[in-house]
């Protein structure tokens, strides 16, 4: 980018309980750049009239649920990794046009991989859910050699049209107990355990040398994540996610590294 943004947003709906101005306006004190990264609740009805008015600030900024799928939809220009995944979690503006990124991907391989502890060939991964978080989890697995995804999500037709899109390696399946059968990855992309204790996947289900991984943040962890590592599982939440994507959006942004330490203090 040639210029500052005039607005460093996140857009999303609901989006109050995020970490991401806690950590981005951290990362942005310590490079010295006078921005404040603000969160906009912003409706499906009311993103066309939002995004509008961010061009005319030279608005930038970050994109979450609902909206990844429908921002992408609207970028003059999307990266490759952003057409891939069909979804943007990171878009700028360049004069009055949008484009976007997708930095979830690299997120996702930061954390799968460490949980897999490299071991990602030949990896068998039950994906739960079927939006942009898991069309995320999919492009980090196709660069995995001979790796095999089972996708359940309780919406079949969204389902089967992502599967599409990676049929190489994707399988749906018509229920999470067949999707976790022998999988060496277990991974949550739905909102399920965000604001309560709801378990993404029952425990009794996790095949016993499956790693878990929960693309939901919460300070305190998931419940599924904490009763999982209880139970034996190397288990993670979206924190180390949420903060690598943060991290090469504010890259993107800036053209610089972050601070990921000062990143990494904001949240805890």
């Amino acid at each position: 980018m040639s210029a500052l943004p005039g607005r460093l947003v996140l857009l999303g709906h609901p989006v109050a309980h995020s970490a991401s101005p806690r950590f981005q306006n951290a990362a942005l004190r310590a490079a010295g750049i006078p921005l404040h990264y603000e969160t906009l609740d912003v409706t499906v009805e009311a993103l066309d009239a939002t995004l509008q008015a961010l061009a005319l600030v030279n608005g930038a900024g970050n994109v979450t649920i609902p909206h990844k799928e429908a921002v992408a939809a609207r970028c003059v220009r999307r990266t490759p990794v952003a057409e891939r995944c069909g979804a943007v979690n990171v878009f700028w503006h360049e004069g009055h046009e949008l484009f976007g990124d997708n930095t979830d991907v690299a997120g996702v391989e930061f954390v799968a991989s460490a949980l897999l502890q490299r071991r990602t060939a030949g990896a068998r991964v039950a994906l739960i859910g079927a939006g942009g978080a898991a069309a995320a989890v999919l492009c980090a697995v196709e660069r995995w050699e001979g790796a095999h995804v089972r996708l359940y999500n309780h919406h079949m037709p969204r389902a089967e049209s992502l599967a599409q899109r990676f049929s190489a390696f994707t399988q749906v399946v018509p229920s999470i107990a067949e999707a976790v059968h022998g999988a060496s990855l277990v991974v949550n992309a739905t909102p399920v355990g965000m604001h309560d204790d709801a378990l993404p996947v029952p425990l009794a289900l996790l095949p016993e040398q499956a790693a878990v991984f929960d693309l939901v943040y919460r300070p305190t962890e998931t419940a599924w994540v904490r009763l999982a590592r209880e139970d034996g599982h190397r288990a993670a939440d979206g924190e180390g996610m949420l903060l690598e994507q943060g991290a090469l959006a504010f890259e993107r942004w800036f053209g610089r590294h972050p601070d990921r330490g000062a990143m990494w203090r904001a949240m805890h």
